[in-house]
């Protein structure tokens, strides 16, 4: 799972994907229901990170009866069947998140540290997700959403080292979660492709993608041992 990153500038986003962003502004790092960029097949926009159940009574998602939900990663084993995800993802409403890099806690020092996740190539992520809009009760706003999608990572030898392990579960069964990278020769059939299609792109990354570290600098010679 992923919940902070930094996504790209508007001017990168134009160069990659030759969209304007029409409006929003977001900051230099992106928390849970904090406002972002993501793009979908009529082009980018800004928008809330967590999708907002059609019923919600806020903007922050609940359930009906107020209790509150984390909504901002969507798992793909539920894209088809949870009830937040599955209009949006059978309506074909993916987008692309773009980032210039996402953190996730390693616990490779029996300690969370930050660590972050860049492109080897220099290039920024696009992330696969699921948008949907949602119209205020009160006011009519009409508020743009979006998810991450994740994947088990289990058997990866870099993401499976995140997040704190289950030491009552084998390495096999810990269920460590991971985005969804879309590579270029990818992105119009993630955006405008049928679901089956868009299914095929959901895949572990292949290490030699990333370029990684502590997020911190100072923790680079706190650890012990590199990844």
């Amino acid at each position: 799972m992923c919940n902070l990153y930094e996504p790209s500038k508007p001017e990168q986003i134009s160069l990659d994907f030759g969209t304007e962003l029409p409006f929003g502004d977001y900051a230099g790092t992106i928390a849970p229901l904090k406002p972002g960029p993501f793009v979908r097949a009529s082009g980018a926009v800004v928008g809330q990170w967590g999708m907002i159940p059609a019923r919600s009574p806020t903007r922050k998602p609940t359930l009906q009866n107020g209790k509150p939900m984390s909504t901002n990663n969507a798992r793909r084993e539920r894209l088809a069947s949870a009830s937040t995800f599955m209009g949006a993802w059978k309506r074909g409403q993916r987008c692309l998140i773009p980032a210039v890099s996402y953190d996730e806690p390693y616990w490779g020092t029996k300690k969370n540290i930050w660590w972050r996740f860049w492109r080897a190539d220099g290039q920024a992520w696009a992330l696969a997700g699921i948008w949907s809009e949602w119209t205020d009760p009160e006011t009519g706003e009409v508020v743009p959403n979006y998810s991450m999608i994740t994947q088990n990572c289990d058997a990866h030898p870099l993401l499976s080292l995140m997040h704190k392990p289950d030491l009552k579960l084998a390495p096999d069964q810990q269920d460590k979660r991971a985005v969804v990278p879309i590579e270029r020769a990818d992105w119009d059939v993630w955006l405008n492709g049928s679901v089956s299609q868009a299914e095929a792109l959901i895949r572990v990354p292949d290490i030699a993608l990333f370029r990684h570290g502590a997020a911190d600098p100072a923790k680079q010679v706190e650890l012990a041992m590199a990844i």
